[in-house]
């Protein structure tokens, strides 16, 4: 009987040892499978090596620098136009108010997008934490859209002042104005929401661009096409068509002015209204042609990059790509830029926003912008500039589309 036990006993701790090998050989397996998947795992969300990359060291490191320089110029240029235009009513007007939202996109851009988009130059293991590798691109492409459906707002509201200015001061109220600058920055975020939800695309990082992007999702679908045509494409086919409208409208009415004034003709106004009224209409010819230089250096600076992304998939020509980088980034401190150059009443803005009372006072055709100096002027101003600014050339324009009666005009002696 005992016997018998022993031997039951016996095979009973040999089934043991043999469960107890076949769950250590289990675990080591399974421990070796889950270590063999973290490792794949890694290995597709794990950035490219420095020394693999396309991108030359020295390449690198002058796009970290440049992009930096930028993000200085761009911070300081937008932050100043954004006081400027807020400060001083003789640049508050429809225009400055799309202007303003567009200076908050290039800020938005320059304070929360360029600092990872320097730095992943030389060191991009930002990439690694999702959050990050979502927020950079999403900023991005945003700001992209905000800016140039900015220009578009400021184009279209060009195109109503001369070409339908009857209509003009039912559009451009206030809420209104509102409205339009929050359908630009709602339209320009809404676009990207299907691939933030992963559902048309989505946010992750490419290792052949090394940097966060829109991938092709998991059925192998990008919103990219879709965001180009409707952020970018569109906008840019509006404002041109704006445009076009808009030089026919004022080549039309000088060839009409042309045809109909002569020597022996004088306008009914007073002669200082003529003055003021010749005065605005330059200042508003002035922002129209800069809005115009505007988005022409839009176009400079993002065409390249997308040229390059389609010429070039595979990363071929690295030095194109960081070029089409550097200029994409360059065109978020660049309108201030312009505005300076090509607008005395902004430099105006910017040297009373800056503390020069000098140079306020030397630009200043009727004395200081500033609080104290010319102050009646600023008042008598501001009271009747929302009326009288939007007339610029449109008295011209009126005046040259309508036929010419003897009855408004009066020969001299």
């Amino acid at each position: 009987m005992s016997q018998a036990f022993e031997v039951g006993r016996g095979r009973m701790e040999s089934l043991d040892r043999t469960f107890d090998t076949f769950g250590t050989a289990g675990t080591m397996d399974g421990t070796a499978t889950w270590l063999t998947h973290l490792a794949e795992n890694a290995t597709s969300s794990t950035l490219v090596d420095e020394e693999m990359s396309r991108f030359p060291k020295p390449l690198r490191t002058f796009a970290a620098v440049v992009a930096i320089i930028i993000m200085i110029i761009g911070l300081a240029g937008n932050l100043l136009t954004i006081i400027a235009l807020c400060k001083y009513p003789k640049v508050r007007n429809v225009a400055a108010a799309f202007i303003i939202s567009l200076c908050l996109a290039d800020f938005v851009f320059c304070l929360l997008v360029l600092p990872f988009d320097s730095i992943r130059f030389i060191n991009a293991s930002w990439a690694n934490v999702d959050f990050l590798c979502v927020l950079v691109p999403f900023l991005r492409y945003g700001n992209v859209g905000v800016s140039l459906l900015s220009v578009a707002a400021i184009t279209i509201n060009r195109y109503i002042m001369i070409a339908h200015h009857a209509i003009y001061g039912r559009v451009y109220k206030k809420y209104w104005i509102a409205a339009m600058i929050i359908f630009c920055w709602v339209f320009s975020y809404g676009m990207q929401i299907p691939t933030l939800l992963k559902v048309w695309g989505k946010f992750d990082y490419d290792p052949n661009l090394e940097t966060c992007s829109i991938v092709k999702d998991s059925y192998g679908r990008t919103s990219k096409t879709f965001l180009f045509v409707m952020g970018f494409l569109i906008p840019c086919v509006v404002i041109v068509g704006c445009y076009a409208k808009i030089f026919w409208v004022v080549h039309k009415s000088e060839s009409r002015m042309r045809k109909h004034a002569g020597p022996t003709i004088k306008s009914p106004h007073t002669p200082g209204r003529d003055i003021k009224e010749i005065k605005q209409k330059r200042s508003e010819w002035r922002i129209t042609k800069m809005v115009l230089v505007i988005f022409l250096s839009f176009l400079a600076c993002y065409l390249p990059i997308t040229i390059v992304k389609v010429a070039d998939p595979e990363v071929r020509y690295p030095a194109c790509h960081v070029l089409g980088y550097l200029l994409l980034y360059f065109a978020s401190c660049v309108n201030p830029i312009i505005y300076v150059i090509m607008n005395k009443q902004y430099r105006q803005a910017y040297a009373g926003a800056i503390g020069c009372s000098w140079v306020r006072v030397s630009l200043t055709p009727y004395g200081s912008s500033a609080p104290g100096g010319g102050l009646q002027v600023q008042q008598d101003f501001a009271q009747d500039y929302s009326k009288d600014f939007s007339k610029t050339m449109v008295s011209t324009v009126s005046i040259a589309m309508n036929p010419v009666r003897n009855s408004q005009f009066q020969e001299e002696p």
